[in-house]
C-alpha cells in the first residue's frame, strides 16, 4: 500500500528526516511514537503527500503502485482527494458550516453529486453516532463529537488510507478511547489502512506495528 526509500526532509539548515524507509501493507494499523521534534509529523506529512521530500538518489514513494513524485500538481491533488483521508488533533471543521456540510467538502471537491454526497455523509454520521447533530455547527457539540465528524468528513471519499496526527490529542480520556477504538472497527469493515503519529501509549501498543522515530530516523 505504502512503500517510502530513503526519505530525507530538511528546512535551511535543519534536517528533521534521514533517510527513513518505511513499509505498510493494505488494511494496517501503524502507530508511530517518539520525542517532539523527532520528525513525526513531517514524515506524516511527506507520506500524506502535503508536502514533499528533498530530493535525494534513490529517494521513493509510492502509495497504491503510484509513484507520487511522478504527479504534477494537478493529479496530485486528484490522487490525495480520492486515495488518502486525514484526521488532525484539531478537527479542522469550518465553524459556519453544519455537521453534515462539512463531511461532504472532499466529496464535492471530488465532483461527487450534492444527492449522492449528502447520503452517504449521512450514513457514516448515523454510523458514527451522530444521527442527532447532522445538522448541527461544530459549537454547539462536544469535543468527541466534533472529532467524530472529522472522522466522517475523512471516510467520505471511501479512501484507501487514513492518515492521523495525534488524533485523540485534544479529547478527555473516555472520548479518546471510543475514537481509539473507532478506529479498528472502521479498519475491520473497510479494510483501510491507518498511519497514526501518536503520543498516547495506549492507543500505539494497539496497533499493528508500533514505529518509533528519534532523531529523524525510525528505530
Amino acid at each position: 500500500m505504502i512503500k517510502a526509500k530513503n526519505i530525507h526532509k530538511s528546512y535551511s539548515s535543519l534536517r528533521v528526516l534521514k533517510g527513513v524507509d518505511i513499509t505498510i501493507s493494505e488494511s494496517e494499523v501503524i502507530s508511530i511514537v517518539g520525542a517532539s521534534g523527532a520528525g513525526k509529523t513531517t514524515l506524516l506529512q511527506i507520506l500524506g503527500t502535503l508536502d514533499t521530500p528533498d530530493s535525494k538518489s534513490h529517494t521513493e514513494l509510492i502509495i497504491n503502485d503510484q509513484s507520487i513524485t511522478a504527479l504534477n500538481d494537478k493529479d496530485l491533488a486528484k490522487f490525495r482527494n480520492k486515495y488518502i483521508g486525514f484526521i488532525f488533533q484539531f478537527h479542522q471543521l469550518l465553524p459556519e458550516f453544519t455537521a453534515l456540510e462539512n463531511v461532504c467538502i472532499p466529496a464535492f471537491i471530488g465532483n461527487t453529486p450534492k444527492s449522492k454526497a449528502e447520503k452517504h455523509a449521512k450514513e457514516l454520521l448515523d454510523y458514527l453516532g451522530l444521527k442527532e447533530r447532522i445538522h448541527h455547527k461544530p459549537n454547539s457539540m462536544s469535543g468527541g463529537e466534533q472529532q467524530r465528524v472529522a472522522v466522517a468528513r475523512a471516510l467520505i471519499n471511501q479512501p484507501k488510507i487514513i492518515f492521523a496526527d495525534e488524533p485523540s490529542g485534544n479529547l478527555d480520556s473516555e472520548s479518546a478511547e471510543q475514537l481509539h477504538n473507532l478506529f479498528f472497527k472502521l479498519r475491520d469493515e473497510f479494510k483501510q489502512t491507518f498511519v497514526i503519529v501518536t503520543h498516547n501509549q495506549e492507543l500505539a501498543e494497539m496497533a499493528d506495528r508500533k514505529l518509533t522515530m528519534v532523531d529523524g530516523k525510525i528505530l
